[in-house]
């Protein structure tokens, strides 16, 4: 069992909707070549990416989760930040783990589940998992208010009714700052976008909605503008300001991610994606000037050990660029904050070069709250390379099976799930999106999907 007593081995009949790339050639082949002013994406390989997108978010959330809040800056363990010689180390403790290093491994290394062993949800997966069955239950993507209201409520526990507990013996119902304000909100009876508003949600600039809302961006493939559309409540839901922007970045950027091809220098198509992402922040403000930093610290050649240094010194101590996060005197120096872990993951993002496990290594290892910004490139390369291209690049074959009740409630057949189904989920949402939202009357049985091109509106001159 290598994924190290995180998941319980348990057999279950995956269900797999495309095993080899020669099946996603043959399926791709027999599309209709995309008219000018569309983009073609064939169902099947849209399938296959849906897939590798829940694998490689997995993969990299529970790689992550060695490292969580090792390292934040500051005095003391916690302030000497890991560097690449650290990968295959003995892991350190977090800033609550009372001095014991994580239970999940003790080296800072992979942490994977075999092919007769199972996924288990987390805080990066699960309220995901719920908006994406919402969405096909309903058969109407855009979700209202009471719609994500109503949801929360159906499949999160409350404090009082929850069978986890936590290792102090409290009980745990897998929901922190952001999160946890925006479901007591909702109890009641105070909807979405409230929630994320600061008059009633004091954590609205925590990093809550990024990993709860990257799905949109796969509904929507190549339509950022829809996507965004259809992010817009759920990131508001527990977001506001510039943690939504953020939010809305790798919503943007997902999105983008299926004009990638995987067959051609990954690296430069990433660039442009997140150079485009970047176009929808205000210029004016911390993220935006986040992103030109880092992105000027990389250009300069420095390691991303020093790119990463030089970020927290002027965010976490100097408070540049208008974040001042610090100067709230917030717990762990506001290290589940958007933006801080925002800047991280763009450390990532471009020092990763294209590669997957490159990407994730340095996510696992650059600090903060760092199973998130790894389980949003792990999805975003997942989705880019498909389940089979996932399994390529680590060269093995992996569990295709998710237990949703490891953190949340309400499911069929106990909580456990498949990739392969969750992806024909997404397939499902994705005609209603084209028909609802892209005013395209295509067939449900057509196999390919021809999705019109974003037009900006004219804007007439005053």
């Amino acid at each position: 069992m290598s994924a190290k007593g995180f998941v319980v081995g348990l057999l279950f009949a995956a269900v797999g909707i495309v095993s080899t790339a020669v099946a996603q050639q043959q399926s791709a082949s027999s599309c209709q070549v995309a008219a000018a002013g569309t983009h073609r994406l064939d169902k099947k390989l849209y399938a296959n990416k849906v897939q590798g997108f829940w694998l490689g978010l997995s993969i990299a959330n529970w790689t992550g989760l060695v490292t969580e809040m090792d390292k934040i800056g500051g005095d003391g363990p916690a302030g000497q930040f890991y560097t690449r010689k650290d990968w295959q180390t003995k892991d350190q403790p977090s800033i609550w783990g009372q001095g014991i290093p994580s239970n999940l491994s003790a080296t800072i290394d992979w942490v994977l589940a075999d092919k007769d062993e199972v996924w288990g949800s987390d805080d990066d997966s699960d309220i995901e998992y719920i908006y994406l069955q919402l969405m096909h239950d309903s058969k109407k993507p855009l979700l209202s208010a009471e719609q994500i209201r109503d949801g929360w409520l159906a499949h999160i526990y409350k404090d009082s009714e929850t069978p986890f507990k936590t290792a102090e013996g409290k009980p745990e119902n897998f929901l922190w700052v952001s999160n946890q304000q925006a479901f007591d909100l909702m109890q009641q009876d105070i909807l979405p976008p409230f929630t994320g508003m600061p008059a009633y949600n004091p954590h609205y600039d925590m990093i809550d909605a990024q990993l709860t809302t990257e799905l949109f961006g796969i509904l929507a493939p190549f339509r950022a503008d829809i996507a965004s559309k259809l992010a817009y409540l759920p990131i508001r839901t527990t977001a506001y300001g510039e943690a939504a922007d953020i939010a809305n970045f790798y919503v943007v950027m997902h999105a983008l991610a299926a004009g990638v091809d995987p067959a051609k220098a990954i690296q430069p198509q990433l660039l442009l994606i997140a150079k485009q992402a970047r176009a929808e922040l205000p210029s004016n403000q911390y993220p935006a000037k986040m992103f030109d930093y880092v992105w000027s610290l990389y250009q300069s050649g420095i390691p991303w050990e020093e790119a990463r240094d030089k970020l927290y010194q002027r965010y976490q101590v100097e408070q540049k660029d208008g974040y001042e996060i610090t100067g709230k005197k917030l717990y762990c120096n506001g290290c589940f904050a958007a933006g801080i872990n925002f800047a991280a993951s763009l450390v990532s993002l471009f020092y990763g070069e294209g590669d997957m496990q490159e990407t994730i290594k340095i996510a696992v290892l650059a600090g903060w709250d760092s199973d998130n910004p790894a389980a949003t490139w792990g999805g975003l390369y997942g989705f880019v390379l498909g389940k089979t291209g996932v399994e390529q690049a680590f060269g093995r074959s992996f569990s295709d099976t998710f237990n949703i009740h490891r953190t949340r409630k309400g499911f069929t057949n106990k909580g456990i799930d498949s990739f392969g189904n969750m992806a024909m989920k997404a397939t499902a949402i994705v005609d209603q999106v084209v028909q609802q939202q892209m005013a395209v009357k295509a067939p449900f049985t057509a196999e390919c999907w021809h999705i019109p091109a974003f037009v900006a509106p004219t804007v007439s001159p005053l």
